[in-house]
Formats: structure tokens, C-alpha cells, sequence
């Protein structure tokens, strides 16, 4: 028996074989969870993700367009899941999105407005929109498991992070206040700060390969987080085993999180 069997949930950000949404991905469907997943506009979207989801053994998956701009969509979205689906045990946000330009060292301050603005409607707004749209369903089902992703750069500055760690700071703040309201109707929300992992979103950061060679002389574990570490943790908090955790940051960074000085 699976720690999932029976569960069925809507996974966001499935980009690639490579990205956090398709590790979280493989590590749930393998303790036996059914997933399905929403995905960029456009065909090659569609296509590049339904790629990701078939390395995961599945050729069958339910797919779902959605804007991440769009409230339009978002309804859209889950309209259909519900339509297809019996049961809302849980939803995996990991999506993000800042302008590459405003991602290079030393860019933070010369930051744009609409830019600045941009990375948290994406990358922080989008879970409260999941949570409003996820909410009556899985109160439905018994209650239900919200996981966001987010990174060290929302608490301590990472060249290069810029306003995606704002956006990050963002997304653990609404997740904690969305924990406090949905927790009367079974509803755990979480997040979980990963370690930097190479990924086609990771890539835009400027700092990126800076941070891959630096985690394994400082984090505790003496190497890079890998998404096997992330999807194990995903099961938990999404499974029976995480019921009593909500509104919390799991660090899943191999331990960079708890040195206080660089090397």
C-alpha cells in the first residue's frame, strides 16, 4: 500500500523532466496518488509538459491550460478538475515567474514597478487564487493538502535572487495567513524552501551556477539538494503522516539554511 492511494490532486508547474513540480510528480504518483496538471497555454506547452509526465511512466494524464494571469483560467481550471474528478486532496504550486533582466547581480535596485509587481502576482498571488478556487472542493473530499515552493532568497539576500526572493518572502506569508483560515475545514497549506536545483526557471537567475558550486562547501550534507529530496517531502506533508503541519517552511536544502556565515 501506497502512503497515497486513494488521493487525487492538481499539480502546477510540470515544465519539463527536469523541473521541482515533475519530481514532486514522480515521488507522488509512486505512493500511489493520481495526478493531474495544469500547464502553460499553447501546444508546444502542452506538449513539452505531457513529454514531462510521460518520463513518469503515465501517457493518459489529465491536462489543463491555465494563464497564471488569469483569473478567467484559474475558474477554468478548476471547473474542469471538478467535472473530472471525484475527490480535491491536494494542490502543488510551483510556479514562478521574473523578468530575466531584473535577475542579474546588482539589477535589485534599478528594479521596475510593473516588474517588481509581475513576480508576485505570479509567483505569491497565484497560491491564494489555487487556495480560493481548491477550497470548497476539498472540504468536500475532508480537508486537503496546499504545498507552494520557495527558496532561502526570501529571507536572506542571494545575489542574483532580486525580486524573486521579495516574490518568495510573498508566497510564505500567504501561505501561513491562507493555513490560518482554511485549517476549520481540514485545509493544510505549506510551503517548502528547496535548495537550488538546476531547472529551465532556475536558469534565468544570474547567480544560479554560483549557488550550485557553493551549497556543497557549506551545507551541512556537503552536496546539493537533489529533487528525489524535495519529492519525499512533498509526500509527506501531502499524506495522513503530515496532518498536524500547516503554515509552515520545510527546509529541504541539504541544511545551507541553518549556517550563519559564508565560507
Amino acid at each position: 500500500m501506497g502512503l497515497l492511494d486513494g488521493k487525487q490532486g492538481l499539480i502546477f508547474g510540470v515544465a519539463n523532466d527536469r523541473s521541482y513540480a515533475t519530481h514532486i510528480a514522480r515521488s507522488l504518483v509512486e505512493h500511489g496518488a493520481t495526478c493531474s496538471y495544469a500547464h502553460l497555454p499553447g501546444v508546444k506547452n502542452e506538449r513539452r509538459t505531457r513529454k514531462a509526465i510521460e518520463t513518469l511512466g503515465i501517457s493518459d494524464a489529465q491536462l489543463y491550460p491555465c494563464d497564471a494571469s488569469s483569473d478567467e483560467d484559474f475558474d477554468k481550471v478548476f471547473e474542469s478538475y471538478a467535472k473530472d474528478n471525484s475527490r480535491l486532496d491536494f494542490v502543488i504550486h510551483s510556479i514562478a515567474f521574473a523578468e530575466r533582466e531584473w535577475l542579474a547581480q546588482g539589477k535589485f535596485a534599478s528594479t521596475p514597478r510593473d516588474a517588481y509587481l509581475s513576480a508576485i502576482d505570479i509567483s505569491a498571488y497565484t497560491l491564494l487564487a489555487m487556495g480560493q478556487r481548491a477550497r470548497a472542493q476539498m472540504a468536500d473530499s475532508g480537508g486537503g493538502a496546499i504545498l507552494g515552493m520557495s527558496y532561502y532568497g526570501s529571507e536572506k539576500v542571494v545575489p542574483g535572487y532580486n525580486v524573486m526572493g521579495v516574490a518568495k518572502a510573498a508566497l510564505e506569508c500567504t501561505a501561513r495567513y491562507l493555513a490560518a483560515e482554511l485549517g476549520e475545514q481540514g485545509i493544510r497549506v505549506n510551503t517548502i524552501s528547496g535548495g537550488p536545483l538546476k531547472t529551465l526557471a532556475s536558469s534565468a537567475v544570474g547567480g544560479i551556477d554560483t549557488m550550485l558550486e557553493h551549497t556543497p562547501r557549506i551545507a551541512p550534507l556537503k552536496r546539493n539538494v537533489e529533487g528525489t529530496d524535495v519529492g519525499g517531502a512533498a509526500v509527506w506533508l501531502v499524506s495522513d503522516l503530515g496532518a498536524g503541519v500547516t503554515g509552515e517552511n520545510i527546509y529541504v536544502d541539504c541544511g545551507v539554511n541553518i549556517i550563519g556565515a559564508a565560507e
